[in-house]
């Protein structure tokens, strides 16, 4: 490759570094305006608009909402996931490979088509317009990002450990619990943020499921949009990437992010 095309190549990777963060950027300094409208430069900064979200009883009722039900969603997927890729590891199954396929199916399917899907299925269970409903639904959204980083981490346990514990009279389910489970706390931990952060910003399957009973956050911004540009909502935008950011900062320096981007054979 000529030294033009590096050039290039170059030129290209800083351009995009500082157009994927410019949008984040604008919202970040949108939200510090004392304007009543949205505006970029601010202007005059002022910090009414976080002042008003933290006070306003319907942010505060769908932030609460979304937090309660990511953090539900985080534990049950993670469990379930655990359980699944835990007996897929130690049978090795023939049919693994089309198991893991219908694992990953959500990530194939638009999140619009699932979300149609799944109001007909809560409504016949009668959980149509519920929180419980929503968990449901996110659940299914978040399996593959619960799943993959577990199921690598179980394919890096030595066998030789598993064995010898069974040699020493270890049945399955304390193998499962005291020697597989703190061996994979590292894809444990991924799971439970990821899974986490998708299910606190998911909002085109929730959009269906929501009812007048329960609104999670990001359902409630889409509504407001349509009636109003009030900069409250970069305030709220913006503190919502803050969170995002902090969690995956925080699961780079704990655990690393090379689960989604390596695979070790099993």
């Amino acid at each position: 490759m000529n030294a033009p095309l590096i050039k290039l190549g170059r030129a290209g990777s800083l351009a995009l570094l500082f157009f994927l963060p410019a949008p984040i950027v604008v919202i970040g300094a949108t939200s510090l305006s004392a304007a009543g409208y949205l505006r970029f430069p601010p202007g005059e900064f002022s910090l009414r608009w976080y002042t008003e979200a933290a006070t306003d009883p319907r942010w505060i009722d769908a932030f609460l909402t979304s937090l309660g039900i990511a953090a539900v969603v985080a534990i049950a997927v993670t469990a379930i996931a655990f359980a699944g890729a835990y007996a897929c590891h130690r049978l090795r199954p023939r049919w693994l490979a089309t198991f893991e396929l219908f694992v990953m199916s959500p990530l194939f399917f638009p999140h619009a088509a699932l979300g149609v899907a799944l109001v007909n299925v809560l409504a016949l269970s009668g959980h149509l317009g519920t929180a419980s409903g929503i968990v449901v639904a996110h659940v299914v959204c978040t399996l593959p990002f619960a799943w993959r980083p577990i199921m690598v981490a179980l394919q890096r346990i030595d066998g030789e450990i598993v064995e010898a514990a069974a040699l020493l009279g270890a049945d399955d389910r304390r193998i499962a619990l005291d020697i597989a489970l703190p061996l994979v706390r590292s894809g444990i931990v991924t799971a439970l943020l990821f899974s986490f952060i998708i299910s606190f910003d998911e909002v085109t399957v929730t959009m269906f499921l929501t009812g007048p009973q329960v609104t999670t956050l990001p359902v409630q911004i889409y509504a407001f949009i349509q009636e109003n540009a009030s900069p409250v909502l970069a305030a709220i935008s913006t503190v919502t990437v803050a969170m995002t950011l902090l969690a995956v900062m925080l699961l780079e320096r704990l655990i690393g992010l090379e689960f989604f981007v390596t695979h070790d054979p099993a």
